[in-house]
């Protein structure tokens, strides 16, 4: 098997895919507009991305788990500040469009 040095292999991932779900809100989590699944090459998917109404406007949450002691634990998340603004954006430009799609249906 071939060593490859991953830390000077750089390769910018391209967003393959996006797919929203646009939900109903609840008494329980009126804030949360729709989960967002997201492809990069056609080869890696992060589910259970949250879009959320916060107080500055809407935010991408990443999908996470509740530690013992309560407190909430990203599983999945960008370590550069260039890619979780990348996602951000274009899901979301994805949720406005589906938003609006599904607006004028109605």
């Amino acid at each position: 098997m071939e060593d490859i040095n991953y830390k000077t292999r750089r390769r910018l991932m391209k967003v393959t895919d996006i797919r929203i779900r646009i939900g109903k809100q609840t008494e329980n989590n009126e804030r949360l507009r729709a989960y967002a699944d997201i492809t990069f090459d056609e080869s890696f998917v992060i589910h259970g991305l949250k879009i959320i109404e916060g107080q500055n406007g809407l935010f991408v949450a990443m999908p996470s788990r509740r530690m013992p002691n309560g407190e909430f634990k990203d599983i999945v998340h960008p370590i550069k500040p260039e890619l979780r603004a990348e996602i951000t954006q274009v899901i979301l430009e994805k949720f406005e469009e589906e938003s609006a799609a599904q607006t004028e249906a109605e």
